[in-house]
């Protein structure tokens, strides 16, 4: 089953040719955040994630949008992920809500100054609903996504959190798991490809850390859409430099052409 592309201001972010690098930005304030947005910009990923957790504005919904304009307009035309990663998934610890967040969510997609959405899919169902509808009002791809930063789940964990994404409606399923050996590496290449195959969206996954870092340049064999690297700071364990991710893609890409 070949998922259909998703493209976001000409960029093909899921069914492309290779997978898509996404950069993080992670600034605590405004005009780090601008600044982080410029630099990382610069290297030509294929799209930023503000990871809006890491604002230390976040309470303030004006200050949140009025940030998301500055990274929009330092963005260089680069489409931009709307994150909030929380803490029971590895993010950082916010003083608002789940309700609040949802809203942050729907004045940053009212004002036009994101183009996807990432909410996990453990969060409270009401709070999910909201932003299915929200991203399906505004025609932003949802992606919803799972993060295990202490273990890798069982094979048919990976294989159900992959298909509930699905289920929940999902535009792609991303799937993040920490291993604690190879064999945890290769469990999660292995649903990833699976997953790829037997879903009609696109699939993401990364194994986390030192172990997986192997998982984040080669996930694209295996059916992952999209890989992240680092442009400025690093999101999560694990995370490349634009630079060397673009290069050991490419020589994959190569060498299974050749």
């Amino acid at each position: 089953m070949q998922p259909s592309p998703i493209v976001v201001r000409g960029h093909p972010l899921a069914g492309g040719r290779l997978p898509a690098v996404c950069a993080p930005l992670v600034a605590r304030d405004a005009d780090a955040l601008e600044a982080e947005a410029r630099t990382v910009a610069a290297l030509q990923p294929d799209l930023l994630e503000w990871r809006v957790d890491f604002f230390t504005g976040l309470a303030d919904a004006q200050a949140v949008v009025a940030a998301g304009r500055r990274v929009r307009a330092a963005a260089q035309g680069l489409p931009i992920l709307f994150t909030r990663r929380s803490h029971r998934e590895g993010g950082q610890s916010i003083p608002i809500g789940e309700a609040e967040v949802a809203g942050l969510y729907e004045a940053l997609a009212s004002q036009g100054l994101v183009d996807l959405l990432d909410w996990e899919m453990s969060g409270p169902e009401a709070e999910l609903a909201r932003v299915r509808a929200l991203a399906r009002a505004r025609g932003l791809p949802l992606v919803l996504s799972f993060h295990d930063f202490h273990r890798t789940p069982d094979d048919a964990a990976l294989r159900e959190r992959f298909a509930h994404a699905h289920a929940l409606g999902a535009d792609v399923a991303k799937v993040a798991v920490m291993p604690q050996s190879l064999e945890d590496v290769h469990r999660l290449l292995g649903a990833t490809l699976r997953a790829s195959r037997e879903l009609p969206i696109p699939v993401i996954s990364m194994a986390m850390g030192e172990l997986g870092a192997v998982s984040r340049v080669c996930g694209g064999v295996f059916g992952s859409a999209l890989t992240f690297a680092v442009g400025g700071a690093a999101s999560a364990p694990g995370q490349m430099p634009i630079a060397d991710v673009r290069a050991a893609v490419a020589a994959l890409q190569r060498a299974s052409s050749g």
